[in-house]
């Protein structure tokens, strides 16, 4: 007799066998199955180890080849000697010391995709000022505040907000924290301020790690990560990203009760990020604007007032500096904001309760000057790398940088420069043509060559920092 051979069972179990296997491998590279984890890359390292340098001991020779394929790197650059470069745009700090270190207590407030746009505070010419935006609250916050005519992001994407906003490094030719330079050893304004005492942590509702913040964090020299984990309560979860910020941040107000002062705190929020939902109890309670993005923006703005009412009856909170900013714009409705700068256009405010500071100047500022803006005002007195400025001090130098695209966006003055690094596309005057219709490229060479001179500046300071491994004092 022959042999039967039963075909098409076999079959069908090795096709779902194949096809369980490819999912459970989909699932091993991106790190995760959750819809908020990315895909594992060489920075997700950092959460393993205790520093920088220690990183390529625990990665796989192969993935980081594989990895590294599509990053682009950078290039040395030689457009100025050193004296030059460092007098159109040094990134070492040289603190004051002659005054007395304040130990302030620091919280930062990263808010997820609050363009500039949804704050009608900041938007008083828009619509014969009748334009009253979405963010009753922040607008209140507004006029206790410290803030600039004209703040921006130094990136499109929320995975770019972080190394800008705690170290002073802004993503260019892609996320900082997923190029080849991720494994550099950096500083940042956690590390720097617990030479000072501070006990430093970090929040953020969505499931430990999202994002690859806890490894970011980590290596930043954050002591204490607090997420979707350790507040422990999944009735509060918004079914996708995490805990909804309400009661997120109310975990995050007890949870500073319980630190020892100094600290730092970092805190970036989640619940207006797509899809855009709200907790069932306040469905209509909120305007719903233009953009789906407005509804949920009303959300988070009364969980940070709701935050503030607790807080404010806390032992720390007027011995607190708060700064408030996005981590990105995001969509935008009015064709203001439909401009280059329109796409990076988002709060930064500095908040210090019962004190003086308060004001608008009209300035450039961007998330890298936050941490120098920061250490000055607490009168840090070492010397360390950043690549921003202090945003309270005049300097004729001082510029904002954003990247996206393979195009430089440089702000100086009233005029915004783009260019591929190379060549410049376009100059604008954003003081009288806001609408970008006026393309003064070639048309006023003293103002271009100004730019372009600061522009190569900062590609040649960055570019070599990052291939020398230079981002530290040591």
């Amino acid at each position: 007799k022959k042999p039967k051979y039963y075909v098409w069972p076999n079959y069908a179990l090795n096709s779902i066998i194949f096809i369980v296997g490819l999912a459970l491998m989909v699932v091993g590279m991106r790190g995760g199955w959750r819809h908020s984890t990315r895909p594992i890359t060489m920075g997700n390292a950092g959460e393993f180890v205790d520093s920088p340098s220690e990183i390529s001991l625990v990665l796989n020779t192969p993935f980081c080849l594989i990895r590294s394929l599509s990053r682009k790197a950078l290039k040395k650059m030689d457009y100025y000697d050193e004296k030059t470069l460092n007098s159109i745009y040094n990134v070492v700090h040289q603190p004051d010391t002659s005054k007395p270190f304040r130990k302030l207590n620091v919280v930062f407030l990263i808010i997820e995709s609050l363009g500039k746009e949804h704050v009608g505070s900041l938007n008083t010419d828009l619509l014969n000022g009748k334009y009253k935006g979405y963010t009753p609250f922040i607008d209140s916050l507004v006029n206790n505040s410290y803030t600039f005519t004209h703040t921006y992001a130094n990136g499109r994407k929320s995975i770019d907000a972080l190394p800008s906003v705690i170290s002073g490094i802004p993503s260019v030719c892609g996320p900082f924290v997923l190029g080849n330079y991720s494994g550099n050893k950096t500083t940042s304004i956690a590390k720097l301020l617990s030479t000072k005492g501070y006990e430093t942590a970090f929040f953020h509702g969505a499931p430990n790690g999202s994002m690859g913040f806890n490894s970011y964090t980590h290596l930043a020299g954050i002591e204490h990560y607090y997420g979707k984990t350790e507040y422990n309560n999944d009735d509060d979860f918004d079914g996708i990203w995490g805990i909804w910020d309400e009661p997120f941040m109310q975990f995050m107000a007890q949870k500073i009760n319980t630190f020892k002062q100094p600290f730092f705190s970092a805190f970036f929020s989640l619940s207006s990020h797509h899809p855009f939902k709200v907790p069932e109890k306040y469905k209509g309670k909120f305007p719903q604007g233009p953009l789906e993005v407005q509804e949920p923006m009303g959300y988070t703005d009364m969980a940070l007032k709701k935050f503030f009412a607790t807080a404010s009856k806390m032992p720390w909170y007027k011995n607190t500096l708060f700064v408030l900013c996005a981590d990105h714009a995001t969509v935008s409705y009015l064709p203001e904001y439909q401009t280059t700068a329109g796409y990076f256009s988002i709060p930064i405010l500095f908040y210090y309760p019962g004190s003086e500071l308060k004001g608008k100047t009209e300035k450039n500022v961007q998330q890298i000057d936050i941490m120098p803006t920061v250490l000055n005002y607490l009168h840090y007195d070492k010397p360390y790398v950043a690549f921003g400025r202090d945003a309270f001090k005049d300097n004729p130098n001082d510029f904002v940088l954003n990247h996206n695209d393979g195009t430089y966006n440089l702000y100086k003055g009233d005029y915004l420069l783009s260019s591929d690094g190379k060549c410049t596309n376009s100059l604008y005057n954003l003081k009288t043509d806001r609408l970008n219709e006026n393309n003064l490229k070639n048309k006023l060479p003293a103002v271009q060559d100004d730019l372009e001179k600061h522009l190569k500046a900062f590609i040649q300071q960055y570019n070599n920092r990052m291939i020398e491994n230079k981002l530290t004092i040591d």
